[in-house]
């Protein structure tokens, strides 16, 4: 069976028991999240449920494993012959979650 939930404004596939990394949670690592924004669900048989626009009464539970942040991007902005350079960095923060149980 998976799933597709929207969290952090983006959405995923998720499966029982993969690991994904999310836009960062307001969670402790090993606490519970319940996401309820379950876009879709499908199941072994090939049957597809599509909510309009979630689907009633479905939960994807997560547990948290870890916070982190990503590797380093270097934003660079440059205009020629005007003498205009602004170099920034930005390491995007994000929560590695563990998929525990899909109810649908």
């Amino acid at each position: 069976m998976y799933a597709i939930i929207e969290t952090g404004g983006k959405q995923y596939r998720v499966q029982e028991g993969e690991t994904l990394y999310v836009e960062k949670l307001l969670a402790e690592p090993d606490e519970m999240v319940t996401i309820d924004r379950v876009l879709a669900v499908g199941r072994d048989n090939g049957e597809l449920t599509v909510g309009q626009p979630v689907v009633p009464g479905a939960k994807v539970q997560l547990k948290v494993v870890r916070h982190g942040r990503g590797k380093k991007i270097i934003v660079f902005k440059y205009k020629a012959k005007k003498n205009y350079r602004r170099k920034k960095g930005h390491r995007q923060a994000f929560t590695a979650v563990l998929v525990e149980k899909i109810e649908a």
